[in-house]
């Protein structure tokens, strides 16, 4: 727990805006679903040190294009992970592959990453460069970024601690949330107001378990007890992630700002998403999301 709030706190600067929480709950949150759809269509909104930039993980399908000023066509084109503008015959934009050489060097490890096929690259720029030079292969769909940092063994994970996971998940979550809140300002904005209400409910709740290394069974029951102030930090990081489209499902990518910094750390997160994914779809629903991390349908 405590590595886990050294990277909550590492990464802060590296924080996203995101969408506030998805659904109705009892006593900490309540939201009627028209609220929930204007939340999605407001702004601002709450940033997230919780995970990494996901501009270092986009997997976008398409590129994209603004405006842009005739001297300078590429100036304003947007080109997905792993692809650079030039211009072509006729002096439009194009997106073409970056040459994986071409990216800035690594200069502390934490730069490196592993991707999904067991190799160490030098940044995630020459993970997503490599991964577009083999687009169209079957090893270039299979490349993902699995985890920040160089490629090491990770311990397999036993059932018996795949069930102890969720448990340190949900007090991290809620601890993240009461951590912002303690840090929020004026001038920070960690958290959007309405989001601040709901934390607050947390923060001076007297029974709420404080930070700190707990026994499984402390947790346990802690969640047993105090069931409903775990209900909107769930939800507040499946909208956190749910961003590329915001479809109420989480996609590899998607995941990733949140996987990649966890799987050094926590040797049974990969395990714990793909059981959560029930379906085998690929993708991980709200639902799915919820009842991997206990939470009771009626509060979807």
């Amino acid at each position: 727990m405590r590595a886990w709030m050294v990277l909550l706190l590492c990464l802060a600067g590296k924080a996203l805006a995101a969408p506030e929480g998805l659904v109705a709950e009892v006593d900490v949150v309540e939201e009627t679903e028209q609220e929930e759809i204007a939340l999605k269509q407001e702004s601002p909104v709450g940033a997230n040190p919780v995970q990494v930039d996901t501009g270092d993980f986009e997997d976008v399908e398409e590129d994209t294009t603004k405006d842009f000023e005739a001297e300078n066509p590429c100036q304003n084109y947007h080109c997905k992970r792993g692809k650079v503008c030039e211009l072509d015959e006729d002096n439009m934009p194009m997106c073409v592959c970056q040459d994986p050489t071409s990216c800035p060097p690594s200069t502390v490890t934490f730069e490196k990453v592993c991707g999904t096929d067991n190799k160490t690259f030098d940044s995630a720029c020459q993970l997503f460069a490599t991964k577009c030079a083999l687009e169209g292969t079957k090893k270039g769909h299979k490349l993902h970024l699995d985890y920040i940092g160089p490629c090491k063994e990770i311990p397999t994970c036993g059932d018996a601690e795949l069930t102890e996971f969720p448990l340190r998940m949900r007090d991290w979550l809620k601890n993240v949330l009461v951590t912002l809140y303690e840090r929020d300002s004026e001038l920070t904005n960690l958290l959007t107001e309405k989001q601040k209400t709901k934390v607050r409910k947390m923060y001076e709740n007297e029974k709420r378990l404080e930070a700190g290394e707990h026994s499984l069974d402390l947790l346990a029951h802690d969640f047993e007890k105090n069931y409903n102030m775990y209900i909107f930090p769930v939800h507040w990081q499946f909208g956190q992630l749910d961003q590329h489209p915001i479809d109420k499902f989480l996609s590899h990518s998607e995941l990733a700002p949140l996987r990649a910094p966890l799987i050094p750390m926590e040797h049974c997160t990969n395990r714990f998403f793909e059981a959560c994914d029930t379906d085998s779809d690929k993708y991980i629903s709200l639902n799915e999301w919820t009842m991997c991390f206990g939470i009771k349908e009626q509060n979807l």
